[in-house]
């Protein structure tokens, strides 16, 4: 693992702990030698925990629309600030630079981006670790739903284990590098159908 894609929120949420706990991320990737890819954004989660692995001396690869650029969220203060003409583009590219995958808490973007990677993960796009920072049990509901989803019969067992979810960064980093690679090749033998 070489470098870590952050998804998070453009809000700060309504609790301290959320803006402390993107602080912790971005300061343990930057311990832990990585650099990190995210969207690109300045305000809320974003902006935290990219000025805190920038703060602990690591490299910043933003991906920023153009629109979203245009009104000024963007950061200005990154290793590295890629402008790009549409939503898909900017998440193919964060997945072309990452290793990994980690969720701050965050709204609809977060989530669909999240999700979008599940997906990726399940059709064998790729092979990441994917993983849920469950800061103060934010995630906690969503979980439950994929489990339920597995019960179900409409998630396959195979893409619930290439997500993990926890509140301690110990855990969430031992996960990432013991993660097993997948052969995407074998994608379609795993939904289990």
């Amino acid at each position: 693992m070489k470098s870590i894609c952050v998804f998070a929120g453009s809000a700060q949420g309504s609790k301290d702990s959320y803006s402390r706990s993107a602080k912790d991320l971005g300061l343990e990737i930057a311990k832990r030698e990585y650099s990190m890819v995210y969207g690109g954004g300045s305000k809320g989660l974003m902006g935290v925990v990219a000025d805190a692995v920038l703060e602990g001396g690591a490299s910043v690869t933003g991906i920023i629309t153009e629109k979203l650029h245009d009104v000024e969220v963007g950061h200005e203060n990154l290793t590295s600030l890629e402008i790009v003409s549409s939503m898909h583009e900017r998440k193919s590219r964060m997945a072309e630079l990452s290793d990994a995958i980690i969720s701050l808490p965050g709204g609809v973007g977060t989530w669909e981006e999240f999700f979008e990677a599940l997906a990726w993960n399940q059709l064998g796009i790729y092979s990441k670790p994917i993983v849920l920072y469950n800061v103060d049990n934010y995630y906690s509901k969503l979980f439950e739903f994929t489990e339920f989803s597995v019960r179900e019969g409409f998630l396959p067992q195979t893409t619930h284990e290439e997500l993990f979810m926890s509140d301690s960064l110990e855990e969430i980093f031992e996960f990432i590098e013991s993660f097993t690679i997948r052969d995407t090749k074998d994608w379609f033998n795993r939904l289990g159908r």
